[in-house]
């Protein structure tokens, strides 16, 4: 695996055969997630396709001329040529081999899927979902001598990592850089001795036997599982988000908001996330439009104020998005008024979105007990109606999710499961 700069695009790339390219900035926590992915493929298929990175802030005009518009972004060539379909934001590493193996022949991609050997790994406890939840009660488990794995599809901190500041947290005086407070919590508990498998996929998740299997060959399996797998930003639904999504549209403020040095941005939401990142992509946009659905913001009021104080920032109310574009190098944004009726068009740089989230509970939702809106229904010691199934954070249902909430759920997990264990 090579670092290249712009300079050596046409040597390294366009000449160099069968090539992934991994465009990735700092302070983007999907950047850190990949990584490891993609270097542990390089050991796999680095004798038949070459692996590159290139740093995208040191790199804008070359990557824009190649479209990207996240990080990060893998780009797939074959003999000077780019192949289709670019992968960008929080990716999948079925997703990359996938597109390996499309770029290789069968003899191939089955010698080098022979390599790989299954393997069984036993612990006391197994947690899905390294947020402030799943943090917490590896810690407490970990002080409590109990054998406990953390496992999570990124690296560490859940949303947290991505929130560029949080300022209600207890014992912080001034407010604290989201990845800050994030490798705090992690750095602690993995330093008592929980161990950590990161920034993998999970492939299967099994709650009756207990296991879990990741990265198609690894199997995980516990005495006892805590879900902690958090949420994940809703989309629109509306034409041309999917299309667009990485190519324009954003989801992650932290990742990508440093792109739109004095450009035009819109904003899509009127909650908590949508005003403080607003707020954020300001440092660096020239001008902000947010779109929100109702007469009224539903952040905090200090944020608010904040917020409306901002000359940046203006915030066209009772307004939805109707359907996205992309014309030359502008985002088009087709809104329309609530109250009238009549559609209009927003001419933009780029899309962030922040309309709420919903639970991550796709590899497991028909084995559990959850209540209307899909979140996992649990009692006051965090178990749910699977025996010996645990679920804490954002992922489960109540009332507030905040980062407080969920360590104070991640506690009572961990201290009913050492109880139990002891």
């Amino acid at each position: 695996m090579k670092e290249i700069i712009a300079a050596e695009f046409e040597n390294e790339v366009i000449a160099g055969g069968k090539v992934v390219l991994d465009f990735y900035s700092t302070e983007c926590p999907p950047c850190e997630a990949l990584a490891p992915k993609f270097e542990g493929l390089a050991g796999l298929y680095g004798h038949q396709i070459k692996f590159v990175k290139m740093f995208r802030q040191q790199n804008k005009q070359l990557a824009e001329q190649l479209g990207v518009k996240s990080s990060p972004t893998l780009l797939f060539f074959d003999k000077g040529v780019q192949l289709p379909g670019m992968l960008s934001g929080g990716i999948k590493r079925s997703d990359i081999i996938h597109h390996l193996d499309n770029m290789l022949s069968a003899d191939q991609v089955n010698e080098i899927k022979g390599k790989i050997k299954p393997v069984v790994t036993d612990f006391d406890v197994l947690i899905l979902g390294a947020g402030p939840g799943g943090l917490t009660a590896g810690l407490y488990l970990c002080q409590s001598k109990i054998n406990t794995v953390l496992i999570d599809i990124a690296l560490p901190g859940g949303h947290v990592s991505t929130t560029h500041e949080v300022s209600n947290y207890p014992g912080f005086i001034d407010p604290q850089p989201g990845y800050l407070l994030s490798h705090n919590m992690s750095e602690q508990t993995k330093l008592c001795g929980t161990s950590y498998k990161v920034a993998v996929d999970v492939t299967k998740v099994d709650l009756e036997k207990k296991e879990v299997v990741i990265d198609e060959f690894e199997t995980v399996r516990a005495k006892k599982i805590i879900i902690a797998t958090g949420t994940s930003p809703n989309l629109m639904g509306v034409p041309g988000e999917k299309e667009l999504k990485g190519r324009g549209i954003s989801y992650c403020a932290t990742c990508d908001a440093k792109y739109y040095g004095d450009k035009e941005v819109v904003v899509i939401g009127g909650g908590n996330s949508a005003v403080e990142e607003a707020d954020f992509i300001s440092k660096f946009a020239g001008k902000i439009t947010m779109v929100h659905q109702f007469d009224k913001l539903s952040a905090n009021k200090q944020a608010q104020e904040k917020l409306f104080a901002n000359p940046k920032i203006s915030v066209l109310f009772e307004t939805e998005p109707r359907g996205f574009k992309r014309v030359g190098d502008k985002m088009v944004t087709e809104i329309e008024d609530l109250k009238t009726g009549v559609r209009s068009e927003l001419v933009s740089d780029g899309v962030f979105v922040f309309i709420g989230m919903k639970p991550n509970i796709s590899l497991f939702k028909d084995k559990l007990e959850l209540d209307q809106w899909g979140y996992i229904k649990t009692n006051e010691d965090m178990r749910t109606s699977v025996p010996g199934v645990f679920a804490v954070g954002d992922v489960i249902s109540k009332k507030y999710r905040q980062i407080t909430t969920a360590v104070a759920d991640g506690t009572i997990a961990a201290i009913v499961i050492a109880k139990e264990l002891d």
